[in-house]
């Protein structure tokens, strides 16, 4: 079982990527605090790079501040609506964003588990078992039709698209178990403060419209689809790409009327998420390179419509791990990672299957040999190895 690093697992770099011990002398940190409050002796929280195992293929981590924010977006700002309020708060602890939308390059090399995991489990080799079965995962099926997938592009730097919620928490699960390390889904709030880094206007830097073609991809300059990642200006934290080009995950359920009672309240960390309760109306965040100026602010958001995100799907049941349709061939994911690891408890509601109807298509496709289930471990097989 993937479990929570321990204080001991805190003392070397090479053993918890992202930490150090002693303040970095240049370079953007976050500086940690001890049992007893006292600043940077918990550590130093700083960028790290990390490779997918024997592979070249690299994603980078941004430390974030933590602090307050006010979710949603006042009725007073041009292309306000209604699903964005009532605002409310939200403290935050530092965590660490990838500086970049998940790439197909990245999530290529998951759904290539598809047929990795079959063939170790007719070879009686790394079975999921009653014993092991809480660290299995499942993968994408082969795409029906790639073509349609990638008509806007496959480029190995593009952002990947079109993986259901359930997928994109399965992918951060699968990464974990190969690093070692808590990978998730960022909450609504958490990807709200990342993309804000400190503003409260409707784009990350300010309320000039004028200025949004150096920080986002969208209609108004979008090609005949999504740029390579991080070719837009980053954001005051460094992050690229949290306004337009695509859409982003987030683990929040969606509700067309807004934050409801959660409006004018204010929370502390997970207490305000909205966890999902429904296998319809997950919630993505920042817009894409098809949708207008107003649709590409920080306080956007969108939720997902199964029925129509799937209506090109072939398969009965439809699959848990795709859609087909417009627009989610413009919804992407992005990588969070706490600064204070979270219990085994918390990473379930991150990683595992939250409602019966989600469970039922997963073992529907399972029990008829048309989906694949392994253990993600450090070590990736021939199939994966890469000259670095």
């Amino acid at each position: 079982m993937l479990t929570s690093p321990t204080e001991a697992q805190l003392t070397t770099d090479k053993e918890l990527p992202g930490i150090r011990q002693t303040k970095p002398e240049s370079g953007p940190f976050v500086a940690l605090v001890d049992g007893k409050g006292v600043e940077g002796k918990g550590g130093y929280m700083v960028p790290y790079t990390e490779f997918l195992e024997r592979t070249n293929i690299k994603f980078e981590m941004i430390p974030v501040p933590g602090g307050s924010i006010e979710i949603g977006s006042p009725t007073s700002e041009t292309g306000h609506s209604d699903d964005e309020g009532p605002q409310f708060k939200v403290q935050l602890e530092p965590f660490w964003i990838a500086k970049t939308e998940l790439t197909w390059a990245e999530y290529q090399t998951f759904m290539r588990c598809y047929r990795v995991f079959k063939d170790l489990s007719s070879s009686g080799i790394r079975q999921v078992t009653e014993s092991n079965g809480v660290d299995a995962v499942t993968v994408p099926t082969p795409l029906y039709d790639p073509s349609h997938t990638y008509e806007h592009g496959d480029d190995p730097q593009q952002p990947a698209v079109t993986m259901t919620q359930y997928s994109a928490k399965q992918y951060t699960k699968w990464l974990s178990g190969l690093t070692g390390i808590q990978y998730r889904l960022p909450t609504e709030a958490e990807w709200e403060y990342a993309a804000r880094a400190g503003s409260k206007s409707a784009y990350c830097f300010g309320d000039n419209v004028e200025e949004l073609d150096k920080y986002a991809v969208y209609s108004e300059n979008a090609g005949m689809g999504s740029a390579k990642v991080g070719s837009k200006a980053p954001n005051a934290f460094g992050l690229h790409d949290m306004h337009g080009n695509v859409w982003e995950w987030t683990i929040d359920q969606y509700s067309s009327k807004g934050f409801g009672e959660r409006g004018g309240k204010s929370f502390v960390g997970l207490a305000g998420t909205h966890w999902p309760t429904e296998a319809d109306s997950r919630c993505v965040r920042g817009g894409g390179w098809q949708d207008s100026a107003e649709r590409v602010r920080s306080a956007v958001r969108m939720g997902s419509v199964d029925e129509e995100w799937k209506i090109e799907d072939p398969n009965v049941p439809l699959s848990p791990w795709w859609y087909t349709s417009d627009p989610a061939r413009m919804v992407g994911m992005r990588l969070v990672r706490s600064a204070t690891p979270l219990s085994q408890e918390m990473l379930t509601k991150f990683w595992e299957i939250d409602v019966a109807t989600i469970r039922e298509d997963v073992n529907a496709r399972l029990n008829e040999g048309r989906g694949a289930q392994g253990i993600s471990v450090p070590e990736l097989v021939k199939e994966f190895q890469r000259k670095k």
